[in-house]
């Protein structure tokens, strides 16, 4: 899969984004190990420094964890990961209802609209 990165936003943030996405989505289980550096710098087509600046990140706010010479793994602490899922979903949903107050739309359209597509 080809990865298009946006020029505003630093790299090792976008593919923290996506290793975060693929955690909460379950595409990778808690306590299963992940890429190793090499392959997710060969896999994002991205240097390997970047690809380390990135997983630190997740490190440092206990995503993921090392364990010394077996490789990184994600957290099998639940909380940290629906702590994650909490953050992304109120982030995506508050982008979403200020873009469409910003396109005219007030919030009485938008739940009604959500709401008659939930039928």
């Amino acid at each position: 899969m080809d990865y298009i990165f946006n020029n505003e936003i630093p790299i090792y943030l976008q593919i923290a984004d996506i290793i975060v996405s693929d955690i909460i989505s379950g595409k990778i289980s808690p306590g299963e190990k992940i890429p190793s550096v090499r392959e997710y710098a060969i896999m994002f087509k991205a240097n390997p420094n970047t690809v380390c600046k990135a997983l630190a990140l997740l490190e440092d706010n206990k995503l993921i964890y090392t364990e010394r010479t077996n490789g990184k793994f994600v957290t099998l602490d639940m909380n940290v990961i629906k702590g994650y899922k909490e953050k992304i979903f109120n982030k995506k949903v508050s982008q979403f209802i200020n873009e469409m107050i910003s396109m005219g739309y007030n919030k009485e359209d938008i739940i009604k609209k959500i709401m008659e597509e939930n039928k």
